[in-house]
């Protein structure tokens, strides 16, 4: 298995188009917003609005399909909300690292590349570089 973003795919054109992954994008923004009072970047830290924000899944094992039927099971923590930017140099890292798109499983890819991410794009005050 590869954690290497595919450009089209059942998952991408099917379940991220789907009203279950809408219900379930919302359902998250709404229990991030109750447990910590506002939404914000995994990677930036920069405040935002759920507009503003795309969700990365840390793991997909919890998605699945029955024939044409999508199913969203994530937890929690198989989401990370991120300004559209930040998630695509988050998938960036991960598809370009060798040892994290070929030897990590997705979830410790997406950590290690949170991880440099946090650090890259604070600026030495520690406020983000971009908004």
């Amino acid at each position: 298995m590869t954690n290497r973003r595919h450009r089209t795919s059942a998952y991408t054109d099917g379940y991220l188009r789907s009203v279950v992954w809408f219900r379930r994008r919302d359902r998250w923004f709404g229990c991030e917003q109750r447990r910590r009072g506002s939404l914000g970047c995994a990677a930036c830290g920069n405040p935002a609005t759920r507009r503003q924000l795309e969700l990365h899944h840390v793991d997909y094992t919890r998605v699945t399909r029955t024939g044409r039927v999508w199913r969203a099971g994530e937890r929690h923590d198989d989401l990370v909300a991120m300004h559209p930017y930040c998630h695509e140099l988050l998938h960036r890292l991960i598809d370009r690292d060798r040892v994290l798109a070929e030897h990590r499983d997705r979830r410790s890819a997406t950590l290690l590349a949170l991880t440099h991410l946090r650090l890259a794009l604070r600026t030495p005050g520690g406020e983000a570089e971009h908004g």
